[in-house]
């Protein structure tokens, strides 16, 4: 039986593999428990093996390629378009089979468990700083039950609590007084943490040569620095589509209509990158070289939010290139 490329279908302890040789004809349909995984494609000879990029999907990739395989991860939205009839496993390893053997198909690049241990550090960051979000919310809001309002923003929250909590003629019941207090101790332990995340990224990213480059960037910080490779796009247009940076299209008959961004791929990344430009633009002041005069005159002509999501993509593209080239940073001149 020569297997030319395999589809696997990953989850928890069920996977479903389907396989097709040279003309692609299936010659493979098996369901194997996660216990039997390694054990069966250790006696396949070494072949293309897609696999949707999903939980635990980098874990598989690396353990194939060990075992001499081509592991190759997809979009999952790259796949669905060649599922035929309804969702179920042994569709879904056809569909990614199929796929798989796409010459147009983009693929993920496989990390490796430093590079997995990087991105944990920044979801566990991303996770407390939700938190203390909907914690702070929650918070303004059991206040607000008392009549007592505390304007938006984390730091004024931060500098009333205590004196709230202080005052006594403010109505507050001894029960609720205690539980305000409770919430206020959450709040200052999840400052720590995500403080301590913070350290733990600057470390990274002064320990990398990489990051040093992108930093030099406006509004790129150790966060960004570290959170991602857009070396894997073939050009910078690619990498700002990726995260959603470039207008939706809706193009028929030679008419180009274009609207809004996409928001598509990576929303954490695209979202520093947002959040970088538009510290940008509030420090732009009275600069006067090339870009600050696009950004004042984009801004000035379509808005500020608009503007800011452009300077966003155009730093995406400008990550690419520093990345792809290996170059270092060189502010546009006057």
């Amino acid at each position: 039986m020569e297997i030319k490329r395999i589809g696997l279908d990953l989850a928890k302890n069920v996977f479903e593999v389907h396989g097709v040789d040279e003309i692609e004809r299936v010659v493979l349909r098996k369901t194997l428990g996660r216990g039997k995984v390694l054990e069966f494609f250790a006696q396949l000879p070494a072949c293309v093996v897609g696999m949707e990029a999903c939980g635990g999907a980098h874990h598989w990739a690396r353990k194939l390629i060990e075992l001499g395989h081509d592991a190759r991860l997809m979009a999952p939205q790259f796949v669905a378009p060649y599922r035929k009839g309804h969702k179920s496993d042994r569709n879904d390893a056809e569909a990614i089979c199929e796929a798989a053997g796409r010459g147009s198909m983009r693929f993920v690049p496989v990390k490796d468990e430093e590079q997995q241990a990087v991105q944990m550090l920044h979801r566990m960051r991303a996770l407390q700083i939700a938190e203390r979000t909907a914690l702070a919310n929650q918070t303004r809001g059991l206040l607000a039950e008392f009549g007592i309002v505390v304007a938006q923003g984390l730091g004024r929250l931060r500098a009333r609590l205590p004196e709230i909590l202080e005052e006594t003629e403010n109505g507050l019941p001894a029960l609720a007084r205690e539980l305000f207090a409770d919430l206020r101790e959450r709040l200052v332990a999840l400052d720590a943490k995500i403080g301590g995340y913070d350290r733990r990224i600057e470390q990274l990213a002064r320990a990398s040569e990489v990051a040093q480059r992108l930093m030099r960037l406006e509004g790129i910080g150790a966060v960004t620095a570290t959170a991602g490779d857009a070396r894997r796009f073939a050009n910078g247009r690619q990498f700002a589509a990726w995260m959603g940076l470039v207008p939706r299209e809706y193009s028929s008959g030679g008419k180009i209509r274009r609207g809004r961004i996409g928001k598509r791929g990576d929303a954490y990344l695209r979202t520093l990158l947002i959040h970088g430009a538009r510290v940008v633009y509030r420090h732009l002041g009275e600069r006067e070289d090339k870009k600050s005069r696009w950004l004042r005159q984009l801004a000035a002509r379509r808005g500020v939010n608009k503007a800011v999501v452009a300077l966003a993509a155009k730093h995406a593209r400008i990550l690419w290139a520093l990345l792809s080239r290996g170059s270092d940073y060189q502010p546009m001149a006057a």
